[in-house]
């Protein structure tokens, strides 16, 4: 595991500086408190994800971490525990519970090479089509794990859904140029992967 930034000294019998300030936060919802924790530990956060097998993710975990600091923040208690290590112990709980829904994820994105790349009215029995469609899809599949959850999701409503780009847009709350754009990064990034693995 990644060894985190030093903390401030804490000094014996009183709770260090970012212990008072998540107890503001906790008692009062201190904004400025709060604000201050974010400045100092989120950079340390991002870092331990890029660190730690979620570097696409990073800023993902930094904003669920913080919400969950906000949310929690009444229930800590500076006697047990430093608050870099209460801080650090939500973090890693997120990133295992961010891998978990990435690997079912990734399972459950079973998208058929045909739903990909197939261009309307091509001749469905030539038989060399089909052949690379077969020996091509267990690579494709293969390769989905390397592309990020997002652009999975917006690849499989797609193409696998035959869903338009704005309805896409307007299930995930996104802008449609912001659909467009991530459909259009996993395919030139699908495309790039399967060259290289000579497909």
């Amino acid at each position: 595991m990644t060894t985190l930034g030093q903390q401030p000294a804490k000094s014996e019998g009183r709770k260090d500086p970012w212990g008072a300030l998540l107890e503001k936060v906790g008692r009062h919802q201190d904004k400025a408190a709060y604000h201050a924790l974010f400045e100092h530990f989120a950079p340390q956060i991002k870092y331990y994800a890029i660190s730690n097998g979620i570097a696409s993710h990073a800023e993902e975990l930094v904003q669920e971490v913080f919400v969950a600091i906000w949310r929690r923040s009444s229930l800590y208690d500076w006697r047990k525990a430093a608050a870099s290590t209460w801080i650090f112990t939500i973090a890693r709980n997120q990133r295992i519970d961010m891998l978990r829904k990435m690997q079912r994820r990734s399972a459950e994105m079973a998208i058929e090479t045909e739903d990909l790349w197939q261009i309307p009215g091509e001749n469905d029995d030539d038989p060399v089509t089909s052949l690379h469609r077969l020996t091509s899809e267990r690579r494709i599949r293969d390769s989905l794990s390397q592309l990020p959850l997002e652009q999975v999701t917006v690849i499989s409503k797609v193409y696998m859904e035959h869903k338009s780009h704005q309805t896409v847009a307007d299930e995930l709350d996104l802008p449609l140029g912001t659909v467009k754009s991530r459909v259009r990064l996993a395919l030139n990034k699908l495309k790039v992967i399967l060259q290289d693995q000579n497909v």
